[in-house]
């Protein structure tokens, strides 16, 4: 029966408002992208505001893309109401890591998963210089400038250097190579379909979590988080907060022990990426929704017992970001202008790697206030902070990935029957980015 209250249907135009308002902002940043490379300026992205260039291709991974998207948006939403809770989590996360391989697999096995991380830039190259974990940590800084000896590859250099570490304990393990690696970093990534209905469930409610999932499942940035390290941070990062609101929700040692290992998890970001620190929105939300300072205390001296670590090797975090700020600016990053990437960047995010979703996500949060949009809200204020910095300059796509991922909690605040429509344009945005351009990094 139609509501006999106008305000449905007002937030419903407000909803198409603000998705024609981020269409538009794509489209002008495009257009503007597109005549700024004509005229030579400097943005190394011929597919502005995507680091990428224009490639029409169909592949292997093409039918299964489809029939991924087809299934969930058709009986995502039934499900993720009905089904047991952990038997949910674990469809989600089976069917997150199908649609990221699938969306891979448009490029075939070689080129879109197993040589992706040997690139010359990626973190695979550095492996082999790795003999001495210890010698290297103490000795990290000295290799992240340009003209340095033995300069770190630009991955490596302009990370600190948990990442290295975790590619050469994979190595180490017997798990060596592009393909062990993808197939453990979309893994790891995968778990933020897990994690995020984990958090959610804690602070809004079991409904509100049900409805992010298949949200989180067909998550445009998907093209992004296979095969890329960064979609591992994703995965780190979400299980770092999902198991930082568990523990402050209950009491007891085993609450401890989750606090624990989160503030170990969420330490250990902060060296697989500087600007993981800028997840710090989402913790608080956290925290302010728990309001549990013993569960505070112990993720606080997880994460000591990380920077401690590192420390204490020879790896001092401020050192390092200072150097990869110099570094930043050594190399074309620097030549990238500021003016088109400060909004190139928003467009990035708001349509093609959050997806067309995350507009509306958005909107709901900022007039609706609830956990649920606490966390869109923060996740959006962490963009924000890194777009502001001029240090996220193109390939935020990829790199705002562990902020992206949290718009998908913005499904809970949908009424009615509107989530599959935005399902089906999530997806459908997925599969025409990762047919039309050929995403590098």
């Amino acid at each position: 029966m139609r509501s006999l209250s106008p305000a449905p249907d007002r937030a419903r135009r407000a909803d198409l408002l603000a998705f024609a308002a981020a269409i538009a902002a794509v489209a002008g940043t495009a257009v503007a992208g597109f005549l700024l490379n004509q005229a030579g300026v400097p943005l190394y992205a011929d597919a502005a505001p995507l680091f990428g260039f224009w490639l029409p291709r169909t592949g292997p991974g093409t039918p299964l893309a489809v029939l991924v998207a087809g299934a969930v948006i058709a009986w995502g939403p039934p499900l993720a109401a009905r089904l047991p809770w952990v038997r949910l989590l674990v469809a989600g996360y089976v069917a997150a890591l199908a649609w990221m391989v699938s969306l891979a697999l448009v490029d075939g096995w070689q080129d879109g998963i197993a040589r992706r991380l040997t690139d010359w830039s990626e973190y695979l190259h550095d492996v082999p210089r790795v003999t001495d974990i210890g010698a290297t940590l103490a000795g990290f800084t000295e290799h992240i400038l340009l003209g340095q000896p033995d300069s770190w590859t630009v991955h490596v250099s302009g990370h600190p250097p948990g990442v290295l570490l975790s590619y050469v304990w994979l190595d180490r393990l017997g798990l060596g190579g592009g393909a062990w690696a993808a197939v453990v970093t979309m893994a790891v990534g995968a778990l933020a379909a897990v994690a995020v209905p984990v958090t959610v469930r804690t602070l809004a409610g079991a409904d509100a979590a049900r409805a992010a999932v298949p949200f989180l499942v067909l998550f445009p940035g998907a093209v992004w988080m296979a095969v890329s390290a960064d979609g591992m941070f994703t995965g780190v990062t979400t299980t770092g907060l999902a198991l930082l609101a568990v523990a402050s929700a209950r009491r007891g040692p085993w609450a401890a022990c989750a606090a624990t290992a989160a503030g170990l998890l969420l330490g250990f970001a902060l060296f697989l990426s500087y600007g993981l620190v800028l997840l710090l929105p989402l913790v608080l939300v956290v925290l302010w929704r728990t309001r549990n300072v013993r569960a505070l205390l112990f993720a606080a001296a997880g994460v000591v017992v990380v920077v401690a670590a590192f420390a204490l090797h020879g790896f001092w975090w401020l050192d390092g970001y200072h150097l990869v700020v110099q570094r930043y600016h050594q190399g074309e990053f620097a030549r990238r202008p500021y003016g088109y990437w400060v909004f190139g960047d928003i467009g990035a995010l708001l349509l093609l790697s959050a997806g067309p979703f995350a507009a509306v996500a958005l909107r709901r949060a900022a007039v609706q206030r609830g956990p649920a949009g606490w966390l869109v809200l923060a996740a959006a204020a962490a963009a924000l902070a890194a777009d502001v910095s001029g240090l996220s300059k193109a390939e935020v796509e990829r790199i705002w990935l562990p902020f992206a991922v949290w718009f998908a909690v913005g499904a809970a605040l949908l009424p009615g029957r509107q989530p599959r429509w935005w399902l089906a344009g999530q997806a459908v945005t997925a599969l025409a980015v990762n047919h039309l351009i050929a995403t590098n990094w």
